[in-house]
């Protein structure tokens, strides 16, 4: 059976991601910070409870994975919001926790997912980047950072492994319904003296759709860019945003 690792699955989009693999076929591995979210996953589904920033415990997963018989898709999707704040009151330690787990989570799960891959002669790896790794962001430096530093991952990932039959792509979902998204619209609110409702129409008014996106919108790319459906499709920056024009127009 073809397996796929969801960095992130437990909840959110990554969850999303994992039951569209699950109802394509694929044999699902996903990791998360949160037990609790774990959980609930069904009882076909591997899961491990793992800081997708932690080097020993990634390479111990990626060990695991080796043993039970390889990996063909990565879905490098961890990653936390970070502080929102103008760039001058932002503490450098939410700078640092921000981009650990959103571009070194990232890079270390593509570090240990490559040489398996490549010992198999094929793969694809998804990266979760965001609508923020194609435009500065108001509030969110740390962020925004993070994201198109992801993009860059992506591309000379997508180089040094396409020789071995490998793809690398990456997603860039602009504002994603759901729990995360209302606490970064909160804060925003709060930041910029508005409310909830007028930074949510500030992010929707900016994308040609005049709508936000959900997960499983996010799910659907990802599992074509995870099958061969997509077999020539790599080094791409993909938006599955509403065709976002300005991510932050009321500012």
């Amino acid at each position: 059976m073809t397996r796929v690792l969801i960095t992130a699955g437990g909840a959110g989009i990554g969850r999303a991601v994992a039951e569209g693999f699950d109802a394509a076929g694929f044999d699902v591995w996903v990791t998360d910070v949160d037990a609790d979210a774990l959980s609930s996953a069904p009882a076909t589904w591997t899961t491990t409870c793992l800081d997708a920033s932690n080097e020993a415990g990634v390479a111990a997963l990626f060990d695991r994975i080796g043993e039970a018989g390889g990996l063909d898709v990565l879905c490098a999707n961890a990653g936390i919001a970070g502080p929102t704040a103008l760039v001058e009151d932002v503490a450098l330690s939410d700078w640092q926790r921000c981009v650990s787990v959103n571009l070194e989570g990232a890079f270390l799960a593509s570090k240990y997912a490559a040489p398996l891959m490549k010992s198999a002669g094929r793969g694809a790896i998804v990266f979760t980047s965001s609508t923020a790794g194609i435009y500065g962001y108001p509030n969110r430096a740390p962020y925004a950072a993070a994201k198109w530093a992801i993009i860059g991952l992506m591309k000379t990932v997508a180089m040094e492994l396409g020789p071995f039959g490998i793809r690398a792509n990456a997603i860039c979902p602009g504002a994603v319904e759901g729990p995360r998204m209302e606490g970064v619209l909160a804060r925003e609110a709060a930041a910029k003296g508005m409310t909830r409702d007028q930074v949510y129409d500030g992010y929707a008014s900016g994308t040609s759709m005049r709508s936000f996106v959900t997960a499983q919108d996010v799910a659907n790319m990802a599992v074509f860019l995870g099958t061969a459906a997509s077999r020539m499709v790599s080094g791409q920056v993909i938006g599955v945003d509403g065709h976002t024009e300005n991510p932050d127009p009321k500012v």
